[in-house]
């Protein structure tokens, strides 16, 4: 199965995110790919992401017969904020000279001459967009108009936000992701917009930023109903609202039940009681 944006780029239903997995990363993103994943999410981002070991993993699997192009790669550019004293780029220069040194960096690091989706790390600020905001959009815009990248995107994004880079920006973002709360309905403003502008939304953190919806016991009866993990029926239901998730698990076997949530159905019922859940415990 696949996902479709508005410029008719597919995308994977599922993807495996390589954040904080340090020197481990090599061997989980090979590990991730040889358990049937075809989209792997990376960042030029030193203090979070390991994007070179990704290459080493890519490298490794094109010798064993899987090639680039049967792969959806996407990367970040993350501002010299959220890079803790590591830019892969001049962190003197211009902004458009250090998406250009990031893409650079990112395409050695990960033995590709094109990403398939090239991402905005988060806005420059917590509220509206600023000046940065749009010279660094521009900048990736360029990317997507030279054909270095096939889709380009935000992360760490609010409503507001995405509404007015959709409204003023020469090419809207195909893809949003975000850390996903069920305590705002999953994400549910942003999701609303993205769904208008045929954006994709992947939402990571699914499990660990939402606990309490993992111990519900309606939720665990819905499990043992289909016979299957908590964690796949949130991935199910992710997929069954129009979302992408992300799973970051460092276990082979969770890799393989993950993969298998996109053969579970959800009841309407199901998918209206977990969507509301954390909105539901919040305001009770």
């Amino acid at each position: 199965m696949t996902l479709i944006a508005y410029n008719q780029v597919p995308m994977p239903t599922l993807m495996y995110g390589t954040a904080w997995k340090k020197d481990a990363t090599s061997r989980l993103v090979q590990l991730a790919v040889e358990s049937g994943f075809k989209a792997i999410d990376t960042a030029n981002q030193l203090i979070h992401y390991r994007e070179a070991m990704v290459g080493d993993a890519l490298k490794v699997l094109h010798q064993n017969g899987i090639n680039r192009d049967t792969l959806f790669l996407q990367t970040k550019f993350t501002s010299v904020d959220g890079q803790g004293n590591q830019t892969p780029y001049d962190a003197a220069a211009d902004l458009t000279t250090q998406v250009k040194q990031s893409v650079d960096s990112s395409l050695i690091h990960l033995h590709t001459d094109y990403f398939d989706s090239y991402v905005l790390h988060g806005p420059y600020s917590g509220s509206g967009l600023k000046a940065e905001d749009w010279e660094v959009w521009a900048a990736i815009e360029e990317l997507y108009k030279a054909g270095t990248v096939r889709m380009i995107g935000i992360s760490n994004v609010t409503a507001e936000q995405l509404g007015e880079l959709c409204a003023k920006a020469k090419t809207k973002p195909m893809v949003v992701q975000n850390r996903c709360y069920a305590v705002t309905g999953w994400d549910q403003e942003v999701r609303k917009i993205c769904t208008a502008h045929g954006i994709i939304y992947q939402g990571f953190s699914l499990l660990t930023a939402n606990a309490r919806v993992i111990g519900d016991p309606a939720v665990r009866a819905i499990a043992e109903r289909l016979k299957t993990g908590v964690a796949q029926v949130i991935f199910r239901f992710a997929m069954q609202i129009g979302m992408l998730p992300l799973t970051g698990t460092t276990n082979q076997q969770h890799m393989k039940e993950d993969l298998q949530a996109d053969q579970l159905n959800l009841s309407a019922a199901d998918v209206q009681h977990i969507e509301t859940i954390g909105m539901t415990a919040q305001h009770s």
